[in-house]
């Protein structure tokens, strides 16, 4: 399992508890829905999983085969190279363009070699239909572009994992469809994608695993595919 959390609680910065007792799997190549209203505990728990909020109390909390009690602070960057996060308000550096953000993220990483770095990047925007817009600034794109560049940052790794915060809240209808689209093609190729959303539309379209968020609590829910009318 790529995330496995066994009686977990999630506690938000100030210290209240949004969940207890989050009981939670993820295995390669799922598409995994966090469903629930605003304040119910989905953004914390996501933040729990890239250890931007700690995990004091569980019987058992791992990503990446990290047991996320133990990590210490010097060991997060190296979890987090192992992983991709897309938010819902892109995060892109607005002062470069698409490929210097993404030339950027890779050298953050530890490439070195050009020709390595010019090839992934091509790759991953060809990937998500955008290699001529390479050399525009964030600016100049629309929101469902600079997403897909968000997710284009996430994938240049080849993560095992995605974890996606909202990425179509921002988003158009036909837009958020398209992004959903992508993440779903995205997980059919092994990653793993575990995205929070309020747009049940999307989920019943694009069926996967599911647990909603209500009450202090986190529990798997069915979702069934939406009949084509």
């Amino acid at each position: 399992m790529l995330i496995n959390y066994k009686n977990v609680n999630v506690y938000q910065d100030s210290g209240t508890k949004v969940l207890e007792g989050v009981n939670f799997e993820v295995a390669e190549g799922e598409l995994v829905y966090i469903i629930g209203r605003v304040g119910s505990g989905k953004s914390s728990l996501l933040k729990t999983l890239y250890c931007e909020l700690d995990i004091d109390e569980a019987d058992e909390a791992t990503v990446l085969e990290r047991d996320l009690k133990t990590t210490r602070r010097k060991d997060i960057p190296g979890l987090r190279r192992e992983l991709g996060v897309v938010f819902q308000n892109f995060q892109l550096l607005n002062d470069r363009t698409v490929y210097k953000n993404l030339r950027f993220v890779l050298k953050a990483i530890g490439w070195k070699d050009n020709d390595a770095i010019n090839q992934r990047i091509d790759e991953v925007l060809t990937q998500i239909g955008l290699l001529d817009k390479k050399m525009m600034m964030p600016n100049e794109l629309s929101g469902g572009e600079q997403q897909r560049v968000a997710i284009a940052r996430a994938i240049l790794n080849t993560p095992k994992l995605i974890i996606a915060d909202e990425p179509t809240g921002n988003l158009d209808k036909e837009t958020a469809d398209s992004i959903m689209q992508l993440l779903k093609t995205i997980s059919e190729t092994g990653t793993a994608v575990v995205m929070s959303t309020h747009n049940i539309a999307l989920v019943h379209k694009y069926p996967g695993k599911a647990f909603q968020c209500q009450d202090g609590k986190m529990e798997q829910v069915i979702i069934k595919k939406a009949e084509n009318k």
